[in-house]
């Protein structure tokens, strides 16, 4: 059952929340203007939980009633445990429609058969949330070593935005990523109560500065298909066709195929770099795992 509403209740805990976090806790760059408050500004939230200022400002007043995403962004932002999420809920008259966590993500056999049967062309299995369940080494060459990194960072979000390297490898980045953020965005709403997805753009909201900007533009892309431009560190540039193909179920799997046109500059220095690591990483995951 849900508790009426106290507008003022919650503007006033909002306001005490805020000021018990430190800027710089919270991923906030240093500024050279004195604070004339203690913990976050209004703005500061504002932009750490992707909504107006002006929004945020009504809801401190009472003037306006916040809704389940908006409080699940809010909880985000102003890093509230469980039991402070819970009351937070509690003053907005809501619901917390937090689930408890979601079943393992396993490779369907389907997806797993054509991406064995890929050899020259890099080939990812996404998930929910754009998770990295599965590869084939060409995949590995051109990315990162997948098997290497802990499953919770296998996410192609995430490595875009933390990784060095991926980063480097796009040479339109800033197309990439928000191409990528859209896609997220799209999950989103597929799924607006998903305590996974709710982690990774809390997490990369709070440490990065791009991707904040990126999600607070609302942006959504569901795109199958498009064209990537690499620069590889060992073979150079390469421009190849991206497509995804998803599967007839509800897993949310799709399987993304990169491939160059045959004779092009391109093709040759993939066939080139998956000569070079071949026998060097296997497919992965060699069991199923949840990223």
């Amino acid at each position: 059952m849900t508790s009426h509403p106290d507008p003022r209740a919650l503007g006033a805990f909002l306001r005490a929340r805020r000021a018990q976090l430190d800027p710089r806790e919270c991923g906030l760059p240093e500024t050279d203007s004195a604070r004339r408050v203690a913990g976050l500004r209004r703005e500061e939230v504002a932009r750490l939980a992707a909504i107006s200022v002006d929004y945020y400002t009504r809801l401190e007043q009472g003037r306006v009633r916040a809704s389940a995403p908006v409080l699940a962004s809010l909880a985000r932002a102003l890093r509230l445990d469980d039991d402070l999420r819970k009351h937070l809920y509690e003053l907005a008259g809501r619901n917390d429609p937090r689930p408890h966590r979601r079943p393992a993500q396993r490779v369907r056999p389907a997806m797993r058969r054509m991406l064995d049967q890929l050899t020259h062309a890099p080939a990812l299995v996404l998930g929910k949330r754009l998770d990295v369940l599965a590869w084939n080494p060409a995949a590995a060459a051109l990315y990162a070593d997948f098997s290497s990194l802990p499953p919770g960072r296998r996410n192609y979000v995430h490595l875009l935005f933390t990784d060095p390297v991926v980063h480097e490898l796009h040479q339109d980045w800033q197309h990439d990523a928000r191409e990528a953020v859209a896609a997220l965005r799209m999950e989103a709403a597929l799924d607006p109560d998903d305590p996974d997805l709710a982690r990774l753009v809390g997490e990369l909201t709070t440490q990065d500065a791009d991707f904040r900007t990126l999600w607070a533009e609302h942006h959504v892309n569901g795109a199958t298909s498009g064209t990537k431009h690499y620069r590889h560190h060992l073979v150079g540039d390469l421009t190849m066709n991206c497509d995804a193909w998803a599967g007839f179920d509800s897993s949310g799997q799709r399987l993304m195929v990169l491939t160059a046109e045959p004779g092009s500059p391109s093709h040759d220095a993939l066939l080139i770099l998956t000569s070079w690591t071949a026998g060097r990483g296997e497919p992965g995951p060699a069991k199923d795992r949840t990223p």
